[in-house]
């Protein structure tokens, strides 16, 4: 399990969050559907790469059940300065994405969304379960339950094996 948080959710279907215009969204709308959950940010040194296969990725599955879940995150050096709707713009008109970008979050601290205490309760990383940098990832299989967490210098592209196997696809 790892972590040390305290969790009484069992499913990040439980979970509403904000859209990047501030409409709650809830997140039992992706149920039965593989997710990829990272916190983003349009300054960092893994943004270009990231983004870029976030989109190869969700292109290549999003017709199999397959969503990425993009919070963008201002917590490490103040790499998402911008407000919610320029993460969006920004994730969108750069690179073409076209997963859900949501509204800023926290992922470390008091303040941090409930989505990302379920998220590092569930899946601890070294060193402890804080979120350490930009591009952090996170696997959830159809029923809501964290399978995976990855650093952010694990690229998109070398989760596609447990992306796959997740999907049940061979």
């Amino acid at each position: 399990m790892g972590g040390s948080l305290a969790v009484p959710e069992k499913s990040i279907h439980e979970f509403t969050v904000k859209d990047f215009k501030g409409k709650d969204v809830n997140l039992s709308d992706y149920k039965g559907k593989v997710l990829l959950v990272v916190n983003v940010a349009s300054k960092c040194g893994f943004t270009g790469s990231n983004y870029t296969q976030l989109t190869d990725l969700y292109n290549k599955y999003k017709d199999k059940d397959f969503e990425i879940l993009a919070f963008p995150c201002n917590q490490f050096l103040n790499q998402e300065p911008g407000t919610s709707e320029e993460a969006h713009e920004f994730a969108c008109t750069r690179f073409k994405a076209e997963y859900p970008v949501f509204d800023k979050v926290k992922v470390n601290g008091s303040e941090a969304s409930p989505v990302y205490k379920f998220l590092k309760a569930n899946a601890g990383g070294f060193l402890g379960s804080g979120i350490k940098w930009n591009f952090t990832k996170f696997l959830v299989d159809k029923e809501g339950k964290v399978i995976g967490r990855y650093s952010p210098t694990t690229t998109p592209l070398k989760l596609e094996k447990d992306i796959r196997q997740a999907l049940e696809l061979q």
